[in-house]
């Protein structure tokens, strides 16, 4: 055994090296032996690691990973106008979506890649980021993270406050749930979806609020540029075989498939689906070959949402490589429809 030069420096300088090292030696063999025998005598078993994980970041953000990848990523902070998801990655570790309009990026500054909100809830617009009687969807908490080997999941509260006045006119309850897709012929194995569960119900004390017609929210989806039509050469593909905005703009459909170029040797896409649970399912979506695509809550008949009565909804997005055709994409919404039905509030 050697004695490590810092530790018997000094002895040797001061002329009691024979000693100092045989007591230190003795001192080191004896830690030594205890430790094996502490080592050897206890033993534990790690729990087997999720392979899907949804963990806290700074800055109020998570990140959804599997085995150890980022898939997407919830900004929830306070200063935002509202939370959003971003990146949704997609095949060779690139976004599928954007943040902003790639030509519009002031006026459209709430494309913020994947996003809730609405453009007239008692007259308050919780869409755009500017003009008059504007709202903010406010995160009041995160209640629940939830790590398995199947999926990832987290619950958050968010009130939708009027700006100008200070009033909570909705409470929304959100759960947000990523899992692995594959599996089925024209999948790819690192597909994924993406689900949403939402409820909304007024605070203590309002009787009711009303989501107002119009073709802007519940959902928005800002597609990278590669994948838009005018940009990309990218395709827009409905349950109803209907292509591209002037087929298909605020028609009634189960999904919607928005795919094109993400690098020089891969394609990919996202689809949006509606739920048969949802109100006035099969809805009608809002498409631009632009690169967006949202499913309209209320496109023509107003929303009532009591204590009573709260409004809840589903959708998913399948976030895929290659561009699927429609029987492909009909199959993926069928198993988002099998998938187990939860409840966005935390029981």
């Amino acid at each position: 055994m050697k004695c490590p030069a810092d530790r018997c420096k000094p002895y040797i300088a001061s002329g009691r090296t024979v000693v100092a090292m045989a007591t230190w030696a003795f001192a080191f063999a004896a830690a030594g032996a205890n430790a094996e025998e502490d080592a050897g005598s206890r033993t534990f078993a790690p729990e087997p690691v999720p392979a899907s994980q949804v963990e806290p970041l700074p800055n109020d953000e998570a990140t959804f990973t599997r085995l150890g990848s980022e898939l997407t990523r919830f900004h929830f902070g306070k200063n935002l106008r509202r939370p959003f998801w971003f990146p949704l990655v997609g095949p060779e570790g690139k976004s599928l979506t954007r943040m902003g309009h790639p030509h519009d990026p002031v006026t459209h500054s709430h494309h913020n890649s994947l996003w809730i909100s609405h453009a007239s809830v008692e007259g308050i617009n919780f869409w755009g980021d500017q003009g008059k009687d504007l709202g903010t969807i406010v995160t009041q908490q995160v209640s629940e993270y939830e790590d398995t080997d199947e999926f990832s999941a987290m619950r958050s509260v968010h009130h939708w406050i009027n700006e100008s006045t200070g009033e909570v006119l909705l409470v929304e309850y959100r759960r947000c749930e990523v899992r692995p897709m594959p599996g089925a012929e024209g999948r790819n194995e690192a597909d994924w979806m993406l689900v949403l569960d939402l409820e909304f119900t007024v605070p203590g004390g309002r009787k009711s609020t009303t989501f107002d017609a119009t073709g802007f929210g519940i959902i928005g989806v800002r597609m990278a540029k590669t994948i838009g039509v005018h940009d990309g050469g990218g395709r827009i593909l409905n349950s109803e075989g209907q292509w591209n905005e002037v087929e298909m703009f605020r028609k009634p459909a189960k999904w919607v498939d928005y795919s094109g170029a993400v690098t020089e040797s891969a394609m990919g896409g996202i689809s949006l689906m509606d739920h048969p649970s949802n109100p006035n399912y099969p809805s009608p979506f809002h498409v631009r070959n632009d690169g967006w695509m949202g499913a309209c809550l209320s496109l023509e008949e107003p929303i009532v949402v009591t204590a009573e009565k709260p409004v809840r909804l589903r959708y998913g997005l399948w976030v895929h490589s290659g561009v699927p055709t429609k029987d492909v994409a009909e199959v993926a919404w069928q198993d988002f429809v099998k998938l187990e039905s939860v409840t966005a509030k935390k029981r």
